[in-house]
């Protein structure tokens, strides 16, 4: 076993991981295994105490309901993710997440689910959903490619920074043509699939981000992906 370990934070799982979002969490601790480190794989629940010593932050998706039930704990924990971010830590959010490291969810019937301000973007829940595959191209990461399924209309504010250009799908909305937001290492959107499995330059960009913020450099090496790429090819030629 490796001297050097990395710590995985699955924000609530029990309540934000639809469409397969845990998925992330796991191929960030295989690829963490193939470069030689230990991984400590945690999760926070609302009650938990939030662990020390995070390096990587991942959460998925959930329904309305999802988010009404984690909101108080959300906003109770958001000083300690706000220093995390500021920093450096690298971090994920999919979707309801997404939604709620913003500024606030309006539900389509018009409740407010208040977020933490991580992100500078405000959601608008509409009757239309945006659903299908979907492309994105990305000046970092090169093409992204997951599978959307959200009624969340997002907005980008005036300092926040999208993750790419939708080529292929909807994306925040049906708008602007971009996809996810960006705060330093802070990673929003709203792909599933799960997105990494698909797109390890993202899986990599958290790991070498951790890693080097925990250690001090990073040595990578070249890895196998091959089934990560079959897989981005079958996904690029579906239908939306």
């Amino acid at each position: 076993m490796s001297a050097k370990t990395i710590s995985i934070l699955q924000l609530y799982p029990r309540d934000m991981n639809i469409y397969g979002d845990y998925g992330n969490a796991l191929v960030l601790k295989r690829r963490l295994e193939w470069y030689g480190y230990d991984v400590r794989l945690l999760a926070y629940n609302q009650g938990d105490t939030f662990p020390a010593n995070v390096d990587i932050i991942v959460g998925g998706g959930g329904q309305d309901s999802g988010q009404n039930k984690i909101k108080a704990d959300l906003i109770s924990i958001a000083p300690k993710l706000h220093q995390l971010a500021d920093d450096g830590v690298p971090m994920l959010m999919i979707c309801g997440l997404y939604q709620l490291f913003g500024e606030f969810f309006k539900t389509s019937s018009g409740d407010i689910i208040e977020g933490i301000g991580l992100l500078d973007v405000q959601t608008y829940g509409s009757t239309e959903r945006l659903i299908g595959n979907i492309i994105i191209e990305s000046d970092e990461f090169g093409e992204i490619i997951g599978y959307e399924n959200h009624s969340g209309q997002t907005q980008l504010g005036a300092t926040a920074l999208p993750l790419g250009a939708v080529r292929l799908g909807a994306g925040n909305n049906m708008i602007d043509g971009h996809e996810g937001a960006r705060y330093k290492n802070v990673i929003g959107s709203y792909l599933h699939g799960s997105l990494l499995p698909k797109n390890p330059r993202v899986a990599d960009f958290l790991i070498t981000v951790a890693i080097t913020r925990k250690y001090g450099t990073f040595k990578h090496k070249s890895l196998d992906d091959q089934f990560a790429h079959q897989a981005r090819k079958v996904a690029a030629t579906r239908p939306r």
